[in-house]
């Protein structure tokens, strides 16, 4: 660790490595951060770099990676790349003794986020991904509700992230988009599931499905359900948990009203003599938690710079990204047979990617 990252006095030297449309909000609060400094931005393309350039006059912009390694004021590395260049730029920045950051997923599959783990944990390193909606203040407040007991036994999640937008040549729906949502389900239950299963089609490119829908059963009989596609009609950002006394919604396209908790159930009485008086349900308040305004990307920036001055794990981690890769790749595996159900451990079996061949 550079004198930066250990002085609380100075700013933790930032680079970043990818300036694309994701990219460019993660320079945006890297220079903004009061605890970082932007000293570098790394990529391929000379149109971005030289925008990057432009809009960030005091980092060095260049496509030489091997400087960014090399430079002593860069003391943590923002990886936010196309999907298959994670492994081997977070491989090699973690080699070169640095932290890192990697957008999600971690990898695109099981073997190369075990290696990422197991070099972070050997060199002392912090790894970090970037599963965005842990750090939202909604799905915190969703946890609360969950480890309070407030909801009762939760018994099955659901999730839609579905738009009609930008469709990848280099990884499926599944790999883009249900990251957000499986990391979510697995930080509000605490728990990896035992099996998944997972169905979808390919419309628009041969070999990348545009829409999955993926199935995750766990221990205690809760089951999961993530639905995804970047070929629908509706934007939707949403997730519900049912529970067995309450019930809660996530609706992340709502401006304002974002979550709202459902005071509702269904009970089965001792004493019945038909079907329809043996079932009670009720019906009950509904609650608008408030939530003030914060942008989950600032959080997530912020809380990466906290850990590499204090040298605290994440909240996301690097084994909390390797959970993630487990179940999509154990879903893909399900896609290639037709919807099979897959314990979760049979993942560790072999490797299989998400991305086009």
């Amino acid at each position: 660790m550079t004198d930066s990252a250990s002085d609380p006095k100075l700013p933790v030297g930032v680079a970043l490595a990818g300036i694309g449309a994701w990219g460019r909000n993660l320079a945006r609060n890297y220079a903004q951060l009061p605890g970082a400094a932007l000293r570098r931005i790394c990529d391929t393309d000379p149109v971005r770099l030289q925008e990057a350039a432009a809009n960030y006059p005091a980092a060095i912009c260049s496509s030489d990676y091997t400087a960014v390694l090399a430079d002593p004021e860069v003391d943590a590395i923002v990886i936010a790349s196309s999907a298959p260049a994670h492994f081997p730029l977070a491989r090699e920045a973690l080699i070169a003794g640095k932290d890192v950051y990697v957008e999600k997923p971690l990898t695109l599959n099981v073997e190369d986020a075990a290696e990422l783990v197991r070099l972070a944990e050997e060199r002392s390193r912090i790894l970090m991904v970037g599963h965005l909606l842990i750090h939202h203040p909604v799905i915190l407040k969703l946890r609360e509700l969950i480890d309070s007991g407030e909801l009762g036994r939760v018994l099955y999640i659901y999730s839609q992230r579905l738009n009609l937008g930008t469709v990848r040549e280099d990884e499926n729906a599944l790999w883009s988009l249900a990251p957000h949502d499986i990391s979510s389900i697995l930080f509000l239950l605490g728990r990896e599931p035992t099996d998944v299963a997972a169905r979808g089609q390919c419309f628009v490119h041969r070999g990348i499905e545009d829409v999955v829908f993926m199935t995750m059963g766990f221990e205690n009989r809760a089951i999961a359900h993530v639905h995804v596609s970047w070929l629908d009609p509706h934007k939707i950002r949403r997730i519900t948990v049912v529970g067995s006394r309450k019930m809660a919604v996530f609706d992340d396209s709502e401006g304002s009203e974002k979550l709202r908790i459902y005071d509702k159930g269904a009970t089965i009485g001792a004493d019945y003599d038909t079907f329809a008086e043996s079932v009670g349900l009720r019906f009950g308040d509904i609650v608008i938690p408030y939530f003030r305004a914060a942008e989950p990307l600032r959080l997530e920036c912020l809380h990466f710079i906290d850990c590499v001055r204090t040298r605290r794990q994440p909240i996301t981690d690097g084994r909390s990204g390797l959970q993630v890769v487990r179940v999509l790749d154990a879903a893909q595996r399900s896609l290639g047979s037709n919807g099979r159900p897959l314990p979760l451990a049979l993942a560790e079996a072999g490797v299989h990617s998400g991305a086009s061949a």
